[in-house]
């Protein structure tokens, strides 16, 4: 080891490079889950806090949970412990456990994981940046609830986007119905709209950016009223659908006793209005119908989607269904097969029932169905349901759609993209054309599959 001579300046050491901190966000659940975590990530970066898909490297992990199936807390705990393995090898690591099962554990949640450092639920999203703060002084917090509006904080300009072309806008959180077998309104809250004006503003944002499709979300989309003024989603479809530079607009998810002639019409009106709807019916059976508390009977529910074709003909619409719910009789069940038989649903997503704490389903006292046989049922609908979407989507075979890429395929060179009826969508683009993720392109169909279609790709 050489030493400096007598007297010289000290060497200054070399900077100690630091890396930034990371942060892993885990998401289950629906659109309105993947918003709040994009809400997250985004208030995370402002803080230099940058997303890391590894969770081994995170310095933060979220867990962002679902609670809508059975035994949702049980999964989220059991994941929390798999994290709660990383902590202890480096202690320093925080853990949050964030939405919808967060806000039902609430304070058990802090009882039950002594190393979990903060709770919360989706009503809280835009305080991370203080929840974080206060953890670093000590505290561990739950911060659950929901918030008046005029309190809750919502930069839309401070998320963190998954595209660059699709973008998720809320419009209302929260749900006022009372549907028996749904936990919805104790973990999302009491229904509030946000502003004509915000939401506008956020659709003219995302624009700005070069956004070309965006989708309006909340538990009742179609039920949203503009605090300030009282015009209704009608209002909003018509305002949000003349925007210049919007190439698709969509919405999720709709109730149906909540649709008005006015609405059906602008979905007539406008062609960037996506030929698509989402429309719950949950059940094909009048006396289920009111067992689950959805205040519309089946014939309403049919007459609305005649209408809805009607003003717009090609509509594709998917619904949910569920199967044995307490009381289902085989006669029900075959009332819900022949509704599906009828209204030939573009695609469905159908489950079994799942008690939820804090329902009202269970304390109705009705009998159970067995598992087996809502086992049963749930194959003979899924079943049912694949035939007539083949059906439906044979019909297609030759048609052409222009399609917004999503993604890489499974083959090599091969994309995945969305008709404007939200299919789904498999092609190789020409040789020697570059199509990439958020483009649009035409196709035409050349082969349908149960779930999906096969295209070649057009001349531009």
């Amino acid at each position: 080891m050489t030493l400096p001579p007598a007297g010289a300046p000290p060497v200054a050491a070399p900077p100690v490079e630091r890396r930034p901190r990371r942060c892993f966000v885990e998401t289950w659940g629906c659109q309105m889950n993947e918003l709040d975590s994009q809400r997250m990530s985004g208030l995370l970066m402002e803080q230099g806090i940058l997303p890391t898909r590894d969770p081994k490297e995170a310095d933060l992990i979220l867990l962002n949970s679902c609670s809508v199936r059975e035994k949702a807390a049980q999964k989220a705990y059991s994941r929390l412990g798999e994290y709660r393995r990383l902590k202890r090898r480096r202690p320093e690591l925080l853990i949050g456990f964030c939405g919808c099962v967060a806000q039902q554990e609430g304070e058990k949640a802090l009882s039950r994981i002594p190393d979990l450092d903060f709770v919360l639920g989706p009503g809280r999203v835009g305080e991370l940046p203080d929840i974080l703060a206060a953890r670093r002084r000590g505290q561990r917090l739950v911060a659950t609830g929901f918030p008046d509006a005029r309190r809750r904080r919502y930069a839309f300009d401070s998320l963190s986007r998954q595209t660059s072309y699709k973008g998720m806008v809320t419009i209302i959180e929260g749900c006022n119905k009372k549907c028996t077998f749904c936990i919805v309104p104790q973990t999302r809250g009491p229904e509030q709209s946000r502003p004509l004006a915000d939401v506008l503003a956020e659709v003219r944002h995302l624009l700005d950016y070069g956004f070309v499709e965006i989708e309006l979300l909340g538990q009742t989309v179609n039920h949203w009223r503009d605090p300030e003024s009282g015009a209704d989603f009608a209002v909003l479809l018509d305002r949000v659908a003349r925007l210049d530079g919007l190439r698709r607009l969509r919405f999720v998810t709709s109730y149906p006793r909540d649709f008005t002639p006015e609405m059906v019409a602008q979905i007539g009106r406008h062609e960037t209005i996506c030929p698509y709807l989402h429309l719950p019916v949950q059940s094909g059976s009048d006396r289920m119908l009111k067992l689950m508390g959805r205040g519309y009977d089946v014939a309403t529910y049919r007459r609305l989607v005649a209408e809805l074709r009607a003003a717009r003909p090609g509509i594709a619409v998917s619904t949910d269904l569920i199967v044995g719910f307490p009381g289902e009789r085989d006669e029900d069940f075959a009332a819900t097969l022949r509704l599906v038989e009828e209204v030939r649903f573009d695609s469905l997503f159908a489950f079994k029932y799942s008690p939820r704490p804090g329902t009202a389903a269970p304390r109705l006292k009705l009998p159970p169905v067995a598992e087996a046989v809502a086992s049963e049922r749930l194959q003979t609908l899924l079943a049912r349901q694949s035939a007539i979407q083949h059906e439906i989507n044979r019909g297609l075979v030759g048609a052409s759609f222009e399609v917004l890429v999503t993604g890489w395929g499974k083959e090599p060179g091969s994309l995945v993209g969305r008709t404007p009826c939200h299919r789904v969508v498999h092609f190789t683009p020409a040789a020697g054309r570059a199509v990439v993720p958020g483009e649009m392109t035409r196709v035409r169909i050349e082969r349908a599959l149960p779930h999906s279609l096969l295209a070649a790709p057009l001349a531009a």
